[in-house]
């Protein structure tokens, strides 16, 4: 039996809970990863009444849940604030938008998960982090001696005591390796690692679909961080499609022609996931693969159903023996 296949609610928060478990049944899907935003993971209610209800739910539907998610208020941690934060924040985590609040209450806020992330039963959220240096990112004016350095301290401050509390919880934090936070690559990956003297709380959800058009080796990330992959997400993306907006954009919208890659249906892109799933087997993933569907030209219900099966299709258990050891035990 393959590993369970789920959908991340991210993409689907403006349904409710109750319409959206019965969708991804219908899709296929053997259980969801619950966004913390609309109604489907709410931290500031998530008492053991709550996650208890939500577990009830999840089990009249015939879901499983493995993982929440906080993406949206995990960026403001580190990030430098300004009005575009304001459409994802919750009111009481933006308030009047003075920055280092926003940082703090976001960060008071990722404990808060944790915790009720305990409570409702799953050892794993998922999020990103921000990144104070992001706007670094193409040195010129060439960057100052100690400002990257300097980012990564201001990473460590900020996450290390979070991270405390998740290891004391018994749960880890995922970072999801994506443009804009503090590791966007393998090679500031390490570098974060490194920042938090490779806290055990910490690791990634791991997520093809950000290493595959920046020209990052999507399967080696696998290999080098295998005792750090705490979740998986199946994302696909196509590049090399149109050539006016490069790698970074060029202020073009998602879903236009002139885009040098755009998010795809898994199995629609260039993302090789027979690679990926036999790099999980080699490493001994056995969590669940969590389909985040994005594709701005297909149906979001035909995507995310053919999406489902795609996985399924693609996923395979490890072999159990060595190859030819056979015909050694036989001629004994």
């Amino acid at each position: 039996m393959g590993r369970p296949v789920t959908l991340f609610t991210g993409q689907w928060a403006d349904l409710p809970l109750d319409t959206m478990l019965q969708k991804a049944k219908s899709f296929g899907y053997d259980g969801v990863e619950l966004a913390c935003w609309g109604d489907h993971f709410e931290v500031p209610k998530a008492d053991q009444a709550y996650c208890d209800a939500k577990r009830a739910k999840l089990k009249a539907a015939g879901l499983q849940c493995h993982a929440i998610s906080t993406h949206l208020v995990g960026q403001a941690v580190c990030d430098n604030i300004d009005p575009r934060h304001k459409q994802i924040l919750p009111d009481y985590i933006y308030g009047d938008g003075e920055p280092e609040g926003v940082r703090q209450r976001a960060a008071a806020e990722l404990i808060e998960t944790a915790k009720a992330a305990k409570r409702f039963g799953v050892s794993v959220v998922n999020g990103f982090t921000g990144s104070s240096i992001w706007h670094l990112v193409y040195s010129f004016p060439p960057n100052l001696p100690g400002q990257i350095e300097a980012g990564y301290k201001d990473f460590a401050k900020r996450f290390g005591p979070i991270f405390d509390e998740y290891k004391n919880l018994g749960i880890k934090y995922a970072l999801e390796v994506h443009p804009t936070e503090i590791a966007f690559d393998i090679s500031s990956a390490r570098r974060a690692l490194e920042a938090v003297d490779y806290h055990p709380a910490f690791g990634f959800n791991y997520d093809p679909s950000h290493f595959g058009y920046q020209g990052v080796d999507y399967v080696k990330f696998i290999y080098e961080f295998k005792d750090r992959i705490f979740h998986v997400h199946m994302k696909d993306v196509a590049w090399d499609l149109g050539h006016d907006a490069g790698v970074f954009g060029g202020h073009v919208d998602f879903h236009k022609p002139e885009r040098y890659w755009d998010f795809k249906s898994v199995g629609r892109g260039n993302i090789n996931f027979e690679k990926i799933i036999r790099a999980l087997n080699d490493i001994s993933y056995g969590g669940p693969l969590s389909v985040e569907w994005e594709d701005g030209g297909m149906d979001r219900e035909h995507g995310a159903t053919e999406s489902c099966a795609y996985v399924k299709a693609k996923d395979f258990p490890p072999s159990k023996i060595i190859f030819d050891a056979q015909f050694a035990e036989n001629s004994k």
